[in-house]
């Protein structure tokens, strides 16, 4: 008999060779849209029981639900993209006026608070002092390399406002399609990590999606207590458009930096024109809502997953600085699924040796 060994090594290697050039090609067709999909993954995850709720609602039928949800996902996308394009407008049409006009003024001298500061007051309060006593000439040179850097944000923010459009109209059609058939991708997903890793890879897909969800319900929910939080102070102290200002608080609180740069700011404008008992108690008013999601999201977030509470923190806060703010779910997951998979193997391979 013929021996098939070399012709089997052959024909395994063109097998192998075959199938990583379709899984490169595949991925590399699909990286245009990897983060739209990631996205749209994360909101049908994080939003399932809400669909399957209002489903319920709805007397079964799946496609009103769909729809609704879907008006929903987009609402939440557009209402804050439409705020902040007609405040970038805004602003750019008040800005030459307001700008001119506080060249002619001039800058005047400095309040006496700022030499107080620590650290750096001295030096603000004299370079103050320098620039006022050159007049609008001297304020106008110094002006000018910021205003140059403000035009060239403008003009690469409006430049990037149509892609910023079609990916959120994307990442809408992909929830839509998901919402649509997410029991199909369910169970493919699940039929493929059983087939990888058995009952372990199964389980770690369900706990991959056990901390999406649990990480967007802690993270959207403490972003919105503390920038509601925030309003309310805003609102009572007299800010100028504190709508605005908590809608900023909410978008920054998702990206884990805190209601800090609207409060700070605010605090500080209200000592600026000299409201001080308002400013004071702004200011005592902001430090426990800054360090409410200190609280706050580590409860939420342990309530939906059976993970380490420093494994999650790592991962949103890791995930956040390795990939932006979809790191905020993609951190965890990787290291949900990294710790499933090595407690499993140690476990195993603790029963084998206890069997021996």
């Amino acid at each position: 008999m013929k021996s098939e060994g070399p012709t089997d090594v052959t024909r395994i290697v063109l097998f192998v060779l075959v199938i990583g050039v379709l899984l490169i090609g595949s991925f590399w067709t699909l990286l245009p849209f990897l983060s739209v999909m990631i996205w749209a993954t994360t909101i049908a995850v994080a939003t399932w029981p809400v669909l399957l709720r209002l489903e319920r609602l709805t007397g079964g039928r799946r496609s009103l639900a769909v729809a609704i949800m879907t008006l929903l996902v987009l609402l939440a996308f557009i209402v804050p993209l439409a705020l902040a394009i007609s405040t970038l407008l805004d602003a750019a049409n008040r800005s030459p006026a307001v700008m001119n006009d506080f060249v002619a003024h001039g800058l005047g001298p400095p309040p006496e608070w700022i030499a107080k500061l620590p650290v750096f007051g001295k030096r603000l309060d004299d370079q103050w002092q320098a620039i006022s006593a050159g007049g609008p000439e001297a304020l106008a040179d110094f002006v000018q390399p910021y205003a140059r850097s403000a035009a060239s944000w403008a003009i690469a923010a409006t430049g990037g406002l149509g892609r910023t459009i079609v990916l959120v109209l994307l990442t809408v059609v992909f929830v839509a399609i998901l919402y649509a058939r997410g029991e199909v991708a369910a169970r493919g997903t699940l039929a493929l990590a059983r087939r990888l890793g058995g009952e372990t890879g199964e389980r770690t897909v369900r706990l991959a999606g056990q901390a999406v969800r649990s990480v967007a319900l802690g993270v959207v929910l403490t972003a919105l207590a503390q920038s509601l939080l925030a309003g309310v102070g805003l609102w009572l102290c007299g800010i100028p458009h504190p709508g605005l200002l908590t809608a900023i608080a909410f978008i920054l609180g998702v990206a884990q930096l805190g209601p800090v740069p609207v409060l700070a700011p605010s605090v500080i404008w209200l000592y600026w024109t000299h409201n001080t008992g308002w400013a004071t108690a702004l200011l005592i008013w902001s430090l426990p809502v800054a360090a409410l999601d200190n609280v706050i999201r580590p409860i939420l977030i342990r309530r939906g997953v059976e993970l380490p509470l420093l494994l999650i923190i790592a991962g949103v806060i890791g995930g956040l600085i390795s990939f932006g703010v979809v790191g905020l779910f993609v951190g965890p997951v990787i290291l949900a699924a990294t710790y499933t998979l090595t407690k499993d193997w140690v476990e195993r391979g603790e029963s084998v040796t206890a069997g021996s």
